[in-house]
C-alpha cells in the first residue's frame, strides 16, 4: 500500500532532526533547471506568479538565488514541509522503523521536484501548479509533470501492492494523467466530514489534520489491508459504513 500527500506552502529553512540516511530526488535536475529560471525573476514578478505579498516573494527570490549554494543545506522532504498535514504526521515522533517504512510507502507531490520520497533532500521553495516556465516549454507545471510522473507513479504503487490511499488535495490529480492512474491501480479516497445540524460539512483544517493523522496511523501500524484502514479514528472522526461507498471511505465526526 502506498500513500500520496500534498506538498505544503510553508517550509523550514533549517534542519532540526538528524535522519539515518538521505536520498536524492528523482527529478532533482529538473528542479535545478527550474530554480535557475525562477532566480532570474524579480520580486515583483514572483509576487504576481505565486499570488503572494512582497515579503513572501522576496523570501522566495532569495531562496531561488541561493538554490545551488551549499547553505542552507537541503532537508529531507518529510521534515522540510511544515504545513498542517506534516505537523500532524509529526515525523520526529516516528521510530526509525516507521521512517524506513515511510521511505518505501509514502510519496509527496511537489510542483518543483515532481514527486518526492520522505528522505529525498530538498531546498526550500514556493511554487504553484499554474506557473508557466520557458524551460518547460511554456506550459503549466501541472501539464509539464503529467508525462513525467504518470507511468513512474503507477509503477511505484504497483510494486507496493497496487493500492494507493489518496490523502492529497484534489488539485494534485492534475500532476498526472489521472484517468490512466485510476485504470491501473486501486485507489482509496478517504473523506473527513463533520455533522452539523444534520448536514455533513467538509472543514478544510480538519481534513488536513485528519490526512496527517491517517498517514501517521498507516506508517506506525504498517497498514497493508484496506479493511484495516477502517479502524482509523482520531478526535471523534470514525469510519462510517453507511455513508462509505466503493473506494470512498467516509470518516465522520458527529
Amino acid at each position: 500500500m502506498m500513500i500520496l500527500i500534498s506538498c505544503a506552502k510553508t517550509m523550514s529553512d533549517k534542519a532540526t532532526y538528524n535522519v539515518p540516511f538521505t536520498t536524492t530526488p528523482i527529478f532533482k535536475e529538473y528542479a535545478i533547471r527550474e530554480s535557475i529560471e525562477l532566480s532570474e525573476r524579480s520580486t515583483e514578478e514572483l509576487a504576481s506568479m505565486l499570488y503572494v505579498n512582497t515579503d513572501i516573494a522576496l523570501k522566495n527570490h532569495l531562496r531561488y538565488r541561493d538554490f545551488l549554494s551549499e547553505e542552507p543545506q537541503p532537508i529531507p522532504a518529510l521534515f522540510a514541509y511544515t504545513g498542517t498535514v506534516f505537523r500532524n504526521i509529526n515525523p520526529k515522533t516516528l521510530s526509525q522503523e516507521d521512517l524506513a517504512y515511510a521511505q518505501d510507502h509514502l510519496l509527496i507531490t511537489s510542483f518543483l521536484y515532481g514527486l518526492l520520497r520522505p528522505f529525498d533532500t530538498i531546498k526550500s521553495y514556493r511554487l504553484e501548479g499554474n506557473v508557466k516556465l520557458s524551460e518547460n516549454g511554456g506550459i503549466s507545471m501541472f501539464d509539464f509533470w503529467k508525462n513525467e510522473l504518470t507511468d513512474l507513479f503507477i509503477d511505484l504503487v504497483n510494486k507496493n501492492g497496487g493500492t494507493l490511499v489518496y490523502l492529497a488535495s484534489e488539485e494534485m490529480k492534475d500532476l498526472f494523467h489521472w484517468k490512466k492512474v485510476e485504470k491501473k491501480i486501486n485507489i482509496i479516497y478517504p473523506e473527513f466530514q463533520v455533522m452539523k445540524k444534520d448536514k455533513l460539512k467538509t472543514i478544510v483544517v480538519y481534513t488536513k489534520m485528519c490526512r496527517g493523522q491517517m498517514t501517521k496511523y498507516i506508517l506506525e501500524n504498517r497498514i497493508e489491508n484496506i479493511d484495516e484502514l477502517k479502524n482509523f479514528s482520531w478526535e471523534g472522526f470514525t469510519f462510517n459504513e453507511e455513508r462509505s461507498k466503493g473506494n470512498k471511505f467516509h470518516f465522520i465526526f458527529f
